[in-house]
């Protein structure tokens, strides 16, 4: 059967009547051959999201109903592999105590994407080789931040790394620390590696039908629009942690895919920083 992630606006609502709402729909499950896989919720932002096995979006919206009344107000079909490796989990977290049962978790991620500037021509210039073991170098940096800060690959794409983080202040010190560590290893190399990066946060179901689309499409192109070694980030992250970090608003850019202008900020960062 397809799977599917649907969201539910339900603001004023606590976790245990969350919690309540999926063990309703859990109870009831078999009559419609659906199986309610695991859930998360959001207090601040008021949402919840729900994973679920169904025949289709219908009679899985048809249990919600029957259960507790609370149909979702989006649905969209998914891959498991995609929800792992997003949201890092297919199913209810095991509670850490008899007495804590509740997931609290919310579904709100930040995606971050690498870019090693100028890798068609390093190709070119170096040969398939060479180029090869600078982009692993590139992926050991990443890879090793994303390690240290709890991050998540999600995704190789050939000539940089496309990631996942559970908070914004953890995503931009990863950030901080790639592009630091890479220009440590520029200072000792005879063949230096430049890349850019490009940061936004949001929820799994908004306004696109893919998962986190709007938010994947928007850090890659601020990813795409930023100069070597800089990353820019999305005003969404900025509103979550601009007293953590020195950000400069770099404006407003028209990015490939919005029709709106999408303001950009930039993350500074100094060799001298930790890492």
């Amino acid at each position: 059967m397809p799977i599917f992630l649907d969201r539910h606006d339900m603001k004023g609502t606590n976790a245990i009547e969350v919690a309540e709402a999926h063990l309703k729909d859990v109870s009831i499950q078999d009559r419609y051959g659906v199986k309610f896989m695991t859930y998360w919720f959001d207090e601040e932002r008021g949402t919840v999201f729900c994973l679920i096995d169904a025949p289709d979006q219908e009679t899985a919206q048809r249990v919600h109903h029957e259960a507790h009344g609370h149909v979702a107000g989006e649905v969209i079909q998914v891959a498991l592999s995609a929800v792992e490796a997003f949201l890092g989990r297919i199913s209810d977290p095991q509670p850490s105590s008899q007495s804590e049962n509740r997931n609290l978790e919310p579904a709100h991620r930040v995606i971050m994407f690498t870019d090693i500037v100028g890798s068609t021509e390093m190709t070119a210039r170096l040969g398939d080789r060479a180029a090869t073991e600078l982009v692993r170098v590139h992926d050991a940096f990443v890879r090793r931040a994303l390690a240290h800060h709890e991050g998540r690959e999600v995704k190789h794409l050939g000539d940089g790394i496309m990631a996942v983080f559970d908070a914004s202040e953890a995503a931009l010190a990863c950030a901080r620390d790639i592009q630091i560590s890479l220009n440590a290893y520029n200072r000792a190399s005879t063949e230096p590696i430049h890349i850019r990066i490009g940061l936004d946060c949001g929820e799994p179901v908004e306004d696109s039908r893919d998962l986190f689309g709007s938010t994947v499409q928007c850090a890659a192109r601020m990813c795409t629009e930023a100069e070597p070694d800089q990353i820019l980030i999305s005003a969404n992250i900025r509103a979550e942690c601009s007293a953590t970090f020195k950000l400069t608003d770099r404006g407003f850019k028209y990015l490939k895919g919005f029709q709106q202008p999408i303001q950009a900020f930039q993350l500074e960062w100094r060799l001298d920083e930790a890492v």
